[in-house]
């Protein structure tokens, strides 16, 4: 069970949009890393084909889990996870208010 899902807010805790929040969009697990919209943008120089402009687009890349932290949906800190077994199923768990992050809202 990974420590980050879609749909968690996030901040990122180094780089060059360090001190930013977002919303996780795509999980990649095997590069270990998840898609927020809106941090750590490039721009792609794209050749115009059918259908399709050409130009300078800013396109989002994936960041790295060492580079984000997720915020508890409870006590609004940036916090690290932990996990707990809760009638027999694996939840994660905030490791500053000892409450579930998963339950629904």
């Amino acid at each position: 069970m990974l420590k980050f899902k879609k749909g968690d807010t996030v901040k990122v805790i180094s780089g060059k949009d360090k001190g930013r929040e977002g919303v996780i969009e795509k999980i990649i697990p095997k590069k270990a890393s998840a898609l927020v919209p809106d941090l750590n943008i490039y721009k792609k120089h794209l050749k115009g084909q059918t259908g399709q402009k050409g130009g300078i687009y800013e396109i989002s890349r994936p960041l790295p889990f060492s580079k984000i932290a997720v915020v508890c949906p409870k006590c609004k800190k940036v916090t690290r996870v932990g996990f707990r077994l809760i009638a027999g199923v694996k939840k994660r768990i905030c490791k500053k208010c000892k409450r579930e992050m998963d339950t629904k809202k």
